[in-house]
């Protein structure tokens, strides 16, 4: 699928600061990192997880737990597509049970992604918590789902598209709105 810019949504300072806002809000919420573990979905979800742990870190002076989930085998869609899905590897080197989990995404739109997520995490164990953090909340839900730390909500129709660059993938931290070229 080729991507057609429109317009940034979001540069590299405002992603910044919603990253350290959700940050805060998740120790505000948590009344700080205790019992806390992060896990983000691959890919642009880790790379915002890792963002978050270093904050955590850098706030309350502990290491919170660092988790990644891979979603490809719990998807709703599996078989319904002709490309064979690359699987990736899951790494949650702690036990959930018990613990408050912030799952982390980057955009968060019908809901699919999360319920996977969702779906990995319950087979290894039972979270106290699971709370949802993403940098975008796009709208449009096909599930109900709905996010607990949303860095911006920034409502599209269903053709637009939402592309959260970020600099361990892209090179450069922003947010762009676009369409599908035809």
């Amino acid at each position: 699928m080729a991507f057609i810019e429109k317009r940034e949504l979001l540069n590299s300072q405002s992603v910044e600061r919603a990253i350290t806002r959700i940050t805060h809000e998740i120790l505000e919420k948590n009344k700080g990192a205790l019992n806390l573990a992060l896990i983000g979905i691959r890919t642009r979800g880790v790379f915002l997880t890792k963002r978050i742990a270093q904050k955590i870190e850098d706030i309350e002076k502990v290491k919170v737990p660092v988790g990644i989930v891979d979603i490809t085998l719990y998807r709703d869609d599996i078989g319904r597509t002709e490309a064979h899905p690359m699987l990736q590897k899951t790494e949650i080197p702690f036990s959930v049970t018990d613990k408050t989990i912030v799952l982390v995404d980057d955009v968060l739109f019908t809901g699919r992604t999360i319920r996977a997520a969702l779906d990995a995490i319950m087979d290894l164990g039972r979270p106290r918590f699971v709370r949802l953090a993403v940098l975008i909340d796009r709208g449009n839900r096909e599930l109900p789902i709905q996010a607990n730390f949303v860095g911006r909500e920034l409502p599209t129709t269903r053709e637009e598209l939402i592309q959260v660059q970020l600099m361990e993938a892209d090179g450069i931290d922003r947010v762009v709105l676009g369409e599908e070229k035809k």
